[in-house]
């Protein structure tokens, strides 16, 4: 994963605490190299804590977590451009969660496990 500022490419860390540090930007985790740490306030892009304000956050498992007090959240919503066509969502409409991604996502890897295992 490359420094999301300069866009280095972190190379085989040597034993012992990286000098590379991680931090959490639109929810999703980025790293910064040794040489943008220096250059300014680099934490003041990064998100931070809701409760203590700390940046040291880390996204894992789906959610982001502050490794400072340990509140852990579930990441905002993220709508991608063109995935969804404007106007055919109703916000006040119940969604319908046989017909979202992640629904349809697991009824493949069911299907896939039952193939794999022999279950029918």
């Amino acid at each position: 994963m490359p420094c999301y500022r300069c866009g280095v490419r972190q190379t085989d860390p040597e034993r012992g605490k990286s000098p590379w540090r991680r931090g959490v930007l639109h929810d999703q985790l980025v790293l910064v190299c040794p040489a943008c740490q220096e250059s300014g306030d680099w934490t003041a892009e990064l998100e931070s804590c809701a409760r203590c304000g700390s940046v040291h956050l880390i996204r894992r498992l789906g959610q982001v977590e502050c490794l400072d007090c340990g509140l852990v959240r579930e990441p905002d919503a993220v709508l991608i451009p063109g995935l969804v066509p404007a106007g055919s969502v109703d916000p006040a409409a119940p969604a319908d969660p046989a017909a979202s991604p992640d629904a349809a996502l697991a009824e493949e890897v069911g299907r896939a496990l039952d193939r794999v295992l022999g279950r029918r």
